[in-house]
């Protein structure tokens, strides 16, 4: 199972740039979501701490299973059964690294791979260019999944089905099986979800077609998982309630309970996320960006601001004697100037100097507008015109809260 995935105000009126209302933005650190373990094709892999408690369960009900059929490992039994807790974790890590791959090799970036309560997510930053990427993206997964079951299972034609190798290797077969089968399961967030929305994308030529017909199956399906589970198992579907991975009554309702919770939940922000993007193109640079004057670097902050209030501007671009931008005066630093000590102050102790990646195309809109600011992070950027003319200066303040905008309108 994988996520793919990651603000319209008007432009500048007649407020200074000293107006307080907007804070300077923070933004968001990076959260690692547990424990580094890797990076393999350079991609972070990381546990969290909910795998722990289900591994610690894996261990408890898995060394009781091995107590029936291998009564001899006595106490040994659960180390035999932490190392299926590692092993079936690791298949869901080869499970998630089919998925980076396939996002590599479309030049796709994947932030990074998470093992988690209920097996893993590899976040996958931008969406598939093409329903067949898309189909082929969502399918590798499973593919693994199956092959690996495949390769446990001839695995176990190679030893005795009564000893410890035997028992590890039926038990991966099976788990990862499941693994596959569930996620071949055809609604969102799961990998079947992403092939049927890949389908219905194909054939109405609209992807938000396909992302919704996948998010309202994920929604019935976590009805139908919440429902029959507790029945299939109860009625004896699964067995012998006394053999192997029996649970009773009211585990089978929870685990049903958790399992619906994530799909339901997984299909709504997909849903969410596709509809947020259908929005992305109202974000425009040429929308957002605040009128600006220039100034010389050795003029008076008093007087810079006089002449944006005279301009009806909200910020100030430094250039030099040939009139080429080289620095933006910070919002941030403008509001803790007291009022009196302006005109002893030049903007130049004010300004942050244009780096590479600062200067943004007045042409941005959505989620290239969004990536372009990610890879080089600040508080403003000089918004220029093909003709490389100053439009403005784009806050991410106006740009974070147009995106808490359009997240706030109903859907």
């Amino acid at each position: 199972m994988d996520n793919s995935g990651q603000r319209q105000s008007g432009s500048g009126g007649p407020d200074h740039p000293t107006e307080p209302g907007d804070r300077r933005p923070e933004r968001p650190k990076e959260v690692g979501g547990g424990f580094l373990m890797g990076r393999p094709f350079g991609v972070p892999v990381y546990v969290a701490p909910s795998w722990f408690l289900v591994a610690a369960l894996i261990t408890w009900v898995f060394g009781g299973q091995l107590d029936r059929v291998l009564p001899e490992l006595g106490t040994a039994r659960y180390l035999v059964s932490l190392f299926f807790a590692i092993a079936f974790y690791a298949s869901v890590l080869v499970h998630e690294l089919a998925h980076t791959v396939a996002a590599l090799r479309f030049k796709l970036p994947v932030r990074r791979i998470q093992l988690q309560f209920f097996g893993g997510v590899s976040e996958i930053e931008k969406e598939s260019e093409t329903p067949g990427r898309e189909f082929v993206l969502a399918f590798v997964g499973p593919l693994l999944s199956l092959v690996l079951a495949g390769l446990f299972y001839l695995g176990m034609q190679t030893v005795e089905s009564g000893t410890v190798p035997g028992v590890l290797l039926a038990g991966l077969m099976i788990s990862n099986l499941i693994v596959a089968a569930f996620n071949l399961l055809p609604g969102l967030p799961l990998d079947g979800g992403r092939m049927l929305r890949a389908v219905v994308w194909k054939i109405s030529g609209k992807p938000m077609t396909g992302t919704i017909a996948a998010a309202w199956t994920g929604r019935a399906l976590a009805v139908a998982v919440l429902i029959g589970l507790p029945l299939i198992t109860h009625s004896g579907g699964f067995g012998d309630t006394d053999g192997f991975g029996s649970v009773d009554s009211l585990t089978d309702a929870l685990l049903a309970a958790i399992l619906a919770a994530i799909i339901w939940t997984g299909a709504g922000n997909s849903l969410r996320m596709a509809r947020l993007r259908e929005r992305l193109p109202d974000l425009r640079a040429r929308t957002l960006t605040r009128r600006a004057v220039p100034v010389t670097a050795d003029t008076p902050l008093s007087e810079a601001l006089r002449r944006a209030n005279e301009a009806g501007a909200r910020a100030l671009v430094v250039v030099d004697g040939q009139g080429a931008p080289t620095a933006l005066v910070r919002e941030a630093a403008i509001v803790g100037i007291p009022e009196h000590r302006r005109p002893w102050v030049a903007v130049s102790g004010l300004a942050q100097d244009l780096k590479e990646g600062m200067r943004v195309s007045a042409e941005l809109t959505g989620e290239q507008l969004l990536e372009t600011l990610r890879a080089t992070p600040a508080t403003e950027y000089l918004v220029v015109e093909e003709t490389g003319e100053i439009y403005g200066v784009l806050s991410t303040v106006d740009v974070e809260r147009a995106f808490m905008a359009a997240m706030a309108r109903p859907f």
